[in-house]
């Protein structure tokens, strides 16, 4: 087991691969998708004030790093024309659980069902991605999915207690993570 400061060391390799992808983005080499990576902030960041309310600690940073970093290339994504902006049924679900995660968490006090509801909206989220990642993995830099899954593995290597509001999103994005970048770095979709 990790002492818990190592969560600062995956912070940082979290927001250098993040770094990598908004240079990627402003140079046109990057083609998020926009509803995608603005569905990754949002789901992450209101499971990270779920973790908050539920004691997490410094764990807890992690989570926000995963929200934050789609934040800011969300924004960045608006300098880049080859970007993709499309709203797709999938999408708006996607949101949507996202919402109703913010929302049953405010109405049942249950952190636990926000983390849940992050988790679920944000890998439906990631479908699209997935499916670029296969098919199109020139349109995407694996250096983000590196930094977060190194960062998701450094957090759930200091985790002491193990209990849903600890290890669920860093779980999730270790896996999550980890399956985008092997697509992306070793060019699947191209090979089949």
């Amino acid at each position: 087991m990790l002492h818990e400061n190592f969560v600062y060391v995956g912070v940082v390799l979290s927001f250098l691969g993040a770094l990598s992808y908004l240079i990627d983005i402003l140079k046109g080499k990057a083609k998020p998708n926009k509803v995608t990576w603005f569905v990754w902030a949002l789901a992450p960041l209101i499971a990270f004030w779920a973790t908050v309310q539920q004691g997490v600690g410094v764990q807890s940073l992690f989570t926000f790093m995963v929200g934050f970093n789609p934040l800011l290339i969300f924004i960045a994504s608006f300098v880049n024309k080859k970007a993709y902006w499309k709203i797709t049924k999938l999408d708006l679900t996607c949101g949507a659980l996202a919402i109703l995660g913010l929302f049953l968490w405010q109405i049942t006090d249950i952190p636990n069902l926000a983390i849940f509801f992050g988790i679920l909206a944000d890998g439906i989220a990631a479908i699209p991605t997935v499916i670029k990642s296969y098919r199109e993995p020139e349109t995407e830099n694996p250096n983000v999915f590196l930094g977060s899954g190194i960062a998701a593995l450094i957090t759930l290597l200091t985790i002491k207690v193990w209990n849903f509001e600890q290890y669920a999103f860093p779980a999730y994005i270790f896996g999550i993570c980890a399956l985008i970048y092997v697509l992306i770095k070793f060019k699947l979709g191209k090979r089949t």
